[in-house]
């Protein structure tokens, strides 16, 4: 019986390290079993969206208020045009608010950050922000570099 119910404890504590182990994994990965239902949807159009993702955070002053759910091509403009939902808690963003393509660190994840702008008037739930920074592309900087590099020693 002693034998029994060791396996019993062992098997217990064994099911409670993986269901840890899923926890964690969600936490980290941003995703969610919960739906946020507070939130409002923004559009913001860039000329390159290079390494943002879907899930990438919005922040605001370094405070995460919400996250991309898309990315699509408008096929007007030839521009990536992102969808983003915003907390509710954030309904006062002017309009003429700046979203911004950015890196944590060096070579790290890309994620949109807004800038308030002095406008009275607010976005709101479909609204789109139409003053934005594309994203930043290290390989297209080292190859202006190499090439103004190249440049000169011709001469």
């Amino acid at each position: 019986m002693q034998n029994r119910s060791l396996e019993v404890g062992v098997g217990l504590f064994l099911l409670a390290g993986i269901l840890a182990l899923l926890l964690l994994a969600l936490r980290v990965s941003g995703l969610s079993t919960s739906t946020q239902t507070d939130t409002y949807k923004l559009y913001a159009y860039f000329d390159n969206i290079a390494g943002l993702t879907v899930r990438a955070k919005v922040t605001m002053a370094g405070v995460t208020i919400g996250k991309v759910t898309a990315i699509d091509l408008d096929h007007d403009h030839f521009t990536g045009r992102v969808t983003m939902v915003v907390d509710k808690k954030v309904n006062n963003l002017p309009v003429d608010s700046t979203a911004s393509i950015l890196t944590a660190g060096l070579l790290g994840e890309k994620y949109i950050g807004l800038s308030v702008g002095g406008d009275d008037k607010v976005l709101t739930n479909g609204g789109t922000i139409h003053d934005t920074q594309s994203s930043l592309v290290l390989e297209d900087l080292i190859g202006k570099f190499m090439l103004n590099s190249v440049n000169k020693d011709s001469k």
